[in-house]
Order: structure tokens, then C-alpha cells, then sequence
């Protein structure tokens, strides 16, 4: 059976402008998808996810997979391989007059 762990980043954040997430260690996995779920929308809001790297979780790179552009409702997933020792996710928002309300989820496998 396969080794996996989902890891809550961020429970209600808005998403005023752009942050980073906290580093999260993922050496032992294979394979991660983010989730950003939007408890409350932002009203002709469009969001960036920009995954980065890291080799100590101190510099940080962006990953070689493309950003995601959305808009800022319902769920975005973003798959990710090839990525080394450390992850977080930069959000960047764009538009809108209010900041929407983000639960931000990383899941690892082996």
C-alpha cells in the first residue's frame, strides 16, 4: 500500500493581494496535488498559483509546471512531480473588489 498524508496549509486566509504558504517538507513523496478551495468567492476576483521549490525551505524557486490562472470560486487543483525536498504555493490575486476567503490543502504520495 502506498504512503500518502494531506496537509491543511492555510484554514481561512484572505487573499488580499499575494502570499506564500508555509513550507511544508515533501522529500519522501512522489506525486502532490494542491487544492485551493474558496470558502467565500471573490467577486470578479482571478487568482495565480505559482507552485515553488526549495533545496532548505529558506530560497525559493518557482517550479518548472506552469501557473494556473482561475477565478477566485469553487476548487483549483494543481498536480506537481519532480519537485525535490520543500513546497509551498504563491497566490496572487487580481481583480475584484473582495478578498476571497481561501482553505489551501496539500496532498503527498509515495
Amino acid at each position: 500500500m502506498r504512503e500518502s498524508q494531506t496537509a491543511v496549509l492555510e484554514r481561512g486566509i484572505r487573499v488580499e493581494d499575494e502570499f506564500a504558504t508555509e513550507p511544508f517538507e515533501v522529500a519522501w513523496a512522489g506525486e502532490a496535488r494542491w487544492f485551493v478551495q474558496f470558502l467565500e468567492p471573490g467577486e470578479e476576483a482571478t487568482v495565480t498559483l505559482t507552485p515553488q521549490v526549495s533545496a532548505d525551505g529558506l530560497a525559493w524557486v518557482d517550479h518548472e509546471a506552469p501557473a494556473v490562472k482561475a477565478a477566485a470560486s469553487g476548487v483549483i487543483t494543481l498536480p506537481l512531480r519532480d519537485f525535490g525536498h520543500w513546497l509551498r504555493l504563491v497566490v496572487q490575486r487580481s481583480g475584484g473588489r473582495t478578498a476571497p476567503l481561501a482553505r489551501i490543502y496539500l496532498a503527498l504520495k509515495e
